[in-house]
């Protein structure tokens, strides 16, 4: 291989590399147009529940909802489902629902969980995943504040509080 051929394979491959940054650069900065936002429509979905027949999102227009996305390993899903709980006890009268989503796991994992913290609000399980995949959840926790008309009021990933709760949920109540 002569030297112009060797010039002529590193420019290619040169501009391979700067054709792939630049696609990287363009794919981490431009948000997906599909993703779940703040002031749009939440996705409707119908899940099966743990102890009851399955459940729609959309049904539950008119009411304020968390929908709070959670698995029974998570150390920070735990420490706040009594908050998640107690606030459902305060609001429900009011028109508070709260929804957990329970992310891949089987019923025999999840019913000891919600035992233990004595949580009486629908458990939905997203066993394949869909919903998960469908409202891009990364980290979990995850809650989304839904408004009576629908729409996503807030979205918070992490740890939430009663206090951080309480503050949240007399925006999206009816």
């Amino acid at each position: 291989m002569n030297k112009s051929n060797r010039t002529y394979i590193r420019v290619a491959v040169l501009g391979l590399l700067l054709v792939a940054l630049v696609f990287a650069l363009y794919s981490s900065f431009v948000k997906d147009p599909n993703a779940v936002k703040v002031g749009r429509s939440a996705p409707n979905f119908s899940l099966q529940q743990l102890n009851g027949p399955e459940l729609a999102l959309g049904d539950l227009k008119g009411k304020g909802v968390i929908l709070n996305f959670w698995g029974t390993w998570c150390e920070p899903c735990k420490k706040e489902m009594p908050a998640l709980q107690q606030q459902y006890n305060q609001f429900k009268d009011k028109g508070l629902v709260v929804l957990g989503v329970n992310i891949g796991e089987s019923p025999v994992a999840v019913e000891p969980f919600v035992k233990q913290f004595g949580v009486n609000f629908p458990i939905l399980l997203d066993s394949e995943s869909q919903i998960t995949k469908l409202y891009r959840i990364g980290p979990i926790p995850t809650t989304f504040f839904i408004s009576p008309d629908g729409d996503v009021e807030e979205i918070f990933i992490g740890q939430l509080n009663e206090a951080m709760i309480t503050e949240k949920v007399k925006k999206i109540l009816p």
